[in-house]
């Protein structure tokens, strides 16, 4: 079995291919498989990376509901950011203090529904929000979201959330007017980061304006949301959590003890946990170069291409000669193209290609253009 620079892998043991023909033979195709020992595993590494730290399950991830009852199962709390998610805890008998509702923009509906359910952990970001949570302020809890811009993240969530740090003082001083207590700042320093540079300096910033803060406020800020960032090993580099959380452990212990620290992994926990499955349903020569039709693309599983800029490592059973190949999702759209001048060797209708790291921010995503069939969830 070998790989090649564009993360494909060649080949695979007699006992995967059988597993992944039995699988296709009782299910169907395309599939979703979840392995959650792999997700255990990724938790309780995070855990030993970030000692100290209560982590937060974010839900938007993967919102499926055997995921979270392993969530549950784990005693790690939920990172909600929709009554739609508060829902699905709900049918889980999920306490709403495991919960932190951390979508900076809410409707008053939003705020009732987390109340209702028992959320009392509100992020905001803005003034504005903050006059929202004014009628429930003898029930609530506050923290304030900051924005630090990240050049290094795949995806830049301090975008469009988050204020300046220039705004941190004038709104929580507004909060104190408003009978409202801001508990702490949060941040998050954007998706799939390389370092984690950008979260010890947001966590030095955060740490010096809450302690220049708690020299004026009525009320202490003791809490800090470090967000999350983790990165998926997409390039199946054997990432180490803890030498990457080494900066972070750091910079957290030149904090007040008697701070908390919250987490909001996501991609981190799930994106090895779920292994996609294709089939190939069609193939053409076009331009010269082999066209493989899979029955899942990007309106599908592999809606992360789109929306989260993300590579998945992708396997072929099949070793030998390749030549650049391009593999096309199931609907009639042309945008629906999984991979372009990707080497694969020949390959026929009826064969697999199987994604790996395919747990984030996939069927999470994925749309019902066409009304094609869905990617069936198994537990193994």
């Amino acid at each position: 079995m070998t790989t090649t620079a564009r993360t494909v892998i060649y080949g695979a043991s007699e006992d995967d291919c059988r597993f992944y023909q039995s699988s296709v033979e009782k299910h169907g195709s395309p599939l979703l498989l979840f392995d959650s020992s792999k997700l255990k595993q990724q938790y309780r590494s995070l855990q030993q990376a970030l000692p100290n730290v209560d982590l937060f399950y974010a839900i938007k991830a993967l919102p499926q509901i055997d995921v979270l009852k392993v969530i549950d199962e784990l005693d790690a709390g939920f990172d909600v950011a929709s009554s739609g998610e508060l829902d699905i805890l709900l049918g889980l008998k999920v306490g709403g203090r495991r919960t932190i509702h951390t979508h900076p923009i809410k409707s008053d509906k939003d705020i009732r529904d987390a109340l209702r359910f028992g959320s009392t952990t509100f992020v905001i970001d803005n003034l504005d929000e903050l006059k929202k949570l004014q009628p429930y302020r003898g029930r609530i809890g506050i923290l304030l979201r900051v924005s630090f811009r990240s050049e290094n993240a795949k995806v830049d969530l301090s975008k469009k959330f988050g204020c300046t740090e220039d705004e941190v003082a004038n709104i929580i001083f507004q909060a104190e007017q408003l009978g409202l207590h801001i508990k702490g700042l949060s941040f998050h320093v954007g998706s799939q980061v390389e370092t984690s540079d950008k979260h010890v300096a947001a966590i030095q910033s955060c740490r010096d304006m809450m302690l220049e803060l708690n020299q004026k406020t009525k009320a202490p800020l003791s809490i800090l949301d470090i967000g999350g960032g983790f990165p998926a090993d997409y390039a199946l580099q054997s990432i180490d959590i803890m030498k990457f959380c080494q900066p972070i452990r750091d910079a957290l212990a030149s904090l007040p003890e008697d701070w908390h620290i919250y987490a909001e992994p996501g991609r981190y926990l799930i994106a090895p946990a779920v292994t996609c499955v294709t089939t190939i349903i069609g193939k053409s020569m076009r331009y010269g170069m082999p066209w493989y039709y899979l029955d899942d693309g990007v309106y599908g599983s592999f809606s992360g291409k789109i929306f989260d800029h993300a590579e998945y490592p992708l396997q072929v059973l099949k070793e030998g000669e390749t030549s650049p190949s391009v593999l096309a999702g199931p609907t009639c759209d042309s945008i629906d193209i999984i991979d372009e001048q990707i080497e694969l060797p020949e390959l026929k209708i009826g064969d697999f290609i199987i994604g790996h790291q395919m747990g984030a921010y996939t069927a999470a995503t994925r749309t019902r253009f066409n009304l094609l069939k869905e990617a069936k969830f198994i537990v193994l």
